[in-house]
């Protein structure tokens, strides 16, 4: 899992930026829209890199291919609608990373049939590209604090569960790491991708 190849990483870079900016702005975009202004007054609404950046999350990304932003705070007491806006909010990151991995996608495939990458390294930063979006998504949905899927599911959670399950989040790090160590990522997140590629394809068929 671990990639430490240095022309991949070197390619990887727009990749790994088009995933934490379009992530973390979707989270914000969306908390503003449902009515919490905290991501606007914080200055997670921009487009601007260093705003989204989390050292360790992007290292993470870089070398093993799933990782994580600086989360955007958002004030759920905001919200016009409480669970509304915390489900919306949550799943928007994720959402916008694969949208970006399809429209990846699609310029991978148009290009290829205009004959226009010739020797460049298009076609690999175009793959990292859709590579890192995917697997932003699924990394994130995760239901571990602070990622997007504990989010979702303390929705539907008793409020003595979602204290439970928030008091894992000073431990989050070293759960990932042990994880990481672990077939986990191999033998529930691979196979998750794999099905997201299987999607883009079942849409993608009649242009291929």
């Amino acid at each position: 899992m671990f990639n430490l190849n240095f022309l991949n990483i070197v390619a990887g870079i727009p990749g790994l930026l088009i995933a934490l900016v379009i992530h973390e702005y979707a989270h914000a975009l969306i908390a503003d829209y449902m009515g919490d202004d905290t991501p606007r007054l914080s200055g997670r609404l921009t487009f601007n890199p260093i705003s989204h950046i989390d050292p360790i999350g992007m290292l993470m990304l870089l070398v093993a291919q799933f990782g994580w932003a600086k989360p955007v705070m958002v004030n759920p007491n905001n919200f016009r609608n409480w669970r509304k806006g915390e489900i919306c909010v949550s799943l928007a990151g994720p959402a916008a990373n694969l949208i970006a991995a399809f429209i990846a996608l699609v310029i991978q495939i148009c290009l290829m049939k205009l004959h226009l990458f010739g020797t460049t390294a298009l076609p690999e930063v175009l793959n990292l590209i859709v590579l890192y979006n995917v697997n932003f998504a699924i990394f994130n949905m995760i239901p571990l604090p602070p990622l997007d899927g504990s989010r979702v599911l303390m929705c539907f959670l008793p409020t003595e569960w979602n204290y439970k399950l928030a008091s894992l989040e000073r431990y989050s790090f070293l759960i990932l790491i042990v994880l990481m160590a672990t077939p986990f990522f191999t033998y529930i997140l691979i196979p998750l991708q794999r099905l997201v590629f299987g999607f883009f394809s079942m849409i993608l068929l009649p242009f291929l």
